[in-house]
């Protein structure tokens, strides 16, 4: 096996680890709070949303850092960074006794984790950039198969043992992803950094290199309208996916006889098997069609879901139209990661693919606060409903952009 096929898998194996542990604990925030001692609804409703959008806010924040970073000092080893501190934090989370504790971790979490990023550029290196959709799209079905064990195992461990019993699984998880990386992973350097020189120490350069690559990124109009699109179509799942223990509750599920968090990890299973089937075809859809042409479709299919989602009368009903959701919310990943690739040059790829992972995180941290706020006076079927209306505007908007763009472009030609 060459070196790139040996690091390819080994970087999918650990983000498939990964992402089973933390989707065991991810969907059962509002049984995590009720542990700390949050009794009332509103409460419970605000503490799960805040809680849960802290990692993404902060990831955010420090991806295309930690991004640039790696272009500079190595991109395997921001990759053993992200999930060692996953394993960390995350296993600290069993000892906290208030809100406010959990929310201190998660905040620690997400300034030092983000390891989708660091996990593409490392695999991507060399690969051509007519094939950038397929391998963002095949890596990330190992975050979509791990987030299909991981909510049943989830529901079963907090049925079972309790809810502060998933923790140290989570963290011996993502412990193991580690030391796979660090063993087997090898990473390539390419042509432009072989030749040129190294570069300067400290804090300063870094810093003036992210800033010229994320300028650089932002500068091109057509890069520009599909970060709207991933920013709004994350949002309306971002806000949705913390409350979703609270609508399964309200829908009171009579499903198999499952229990109710067993109901909820159903819901995060199925959209997770969606991922894994639906997202390689996106990357493939956007190498032919154009990924800014996929993020558009994509996201009319999500407004309509989630129109659809408030309209759930019966649990059944929510669990189908959450796997609809999911099939058109695959794209985001795939298609924003590969139209970033296309932008960029390849020994700067990694600032480029922590700006794509900002505005995801950003949109999930935002929106998770956000939804929780909002569902307190729209409801959650209210909230569903507002989120379908943001995306279809800014369907609308990114439409016209490309529309507009096309002409100019014609006109250029003649």
């Amino acid at each position: 096996m060459t070196p790139q096929r040996r690091t390819y898998w080994a970087v999918w194996m650990a983000n498939l680890v990964s992402a089973m542990g933390m989707m065991s604990f991810l969907p059962f925030f509002t049984s995590i709070v009720e542990e700390l001692g949050v009794t009332t609804r509103e409460g419970k409703a605000l503490w799960t949303g805040v809680c849960f959008g802290a990692a993404p806010l902060m990831a955010g924040v420090m991806g295309p850092f930690w991004g640039a970073f790696g272009d500079r000092y190595g991109r395997k080893l921001m990759v053993l960074r992200s999930m060692l501190s996953l394993c960390v934090f995350v296993g600290l989370m069993q000892f906290a006794q208030t809100p406010v504790h959990l929310l201190i971790l998660r905040l620690g979490q997400g300034v030092f984790s983000g390891f989708l990023p660091p996990s593409i550029t490392l695999v991507s290196i060399g690969v051509p950039k007519e094939q950038q959709g397929r391998v963002a799209g095949d890596l990330q079905m190992a975050m979509a198969a791990g987030a299909i064990v991981g909510p049943l195992l989830g529901g079963w461990i907090t049925a079972t043992y309790g809810v502060r019993a998933i923790f140290p699984f989570v963290a011996a998880a993502t412990g193991l992803a580690t030391v796979f990386v660090w063993l087997f992973a090898v990473e390539q350097r390419t042509d432009a950094e072989r030749a040129a020189p190294a570069a300067p120490p400290g804090l300063k350069p870094v810093l003036q290199g992210l800033a010229r690559d994320v300028a650089e990124l932002l500068s091109n109009a057509r890069t520009r309208a599909a970060l709207v699109i991933l920013f709004v179509v994350q949002f309306g799942i971002g806000a949705s996916n913390p409350q979703m223990e609270l609508f399964v509750r309200d829908l009171n599920p009579d499903f198999m006889g499952l229990s109710r968090e067993r109901a909820t990890g159903l819901i995060f299973t199925a959209m997770a098997v969606t991922n894994l089937i639906v997202m390689p075809l996106w990357g493939r859809y956007g190498d032919r069609k154009g990924h800014h042409w996929a993020l558009l479709v994509a996201a009319a299919g999500s407004s309509i879901a989630l129109f659809a989602n408030s309209l759930a009368p019966v649990y059944v009903a929510l669990l189908g139209t959450r796997v609809a959701l999911s099939s058109f919310g695959a794209a985001m990943g795939p298609c924003a990661f590969a139209l970033a690739a296309e932008e960029a040059p390849e020994h700067r790829r990694g600032a480029s693919f922590g700006a794509v992972f900002s505005v995801r995180t950003f949109a999930m941290a935002i929106a998770a606060g956000t939804g929780g706020i909002l569902s307190g006076f729209l409801g959650i079927r209210g909230l569903f409903a507002t989120c379908g209306v943001a995306v279809a505007l800014a369907v609308v908007w990114s439409a016209r952009e490309r529309s507009q763009r096309k002409a100019r472009e014609r006109a250029e030609t003649y």
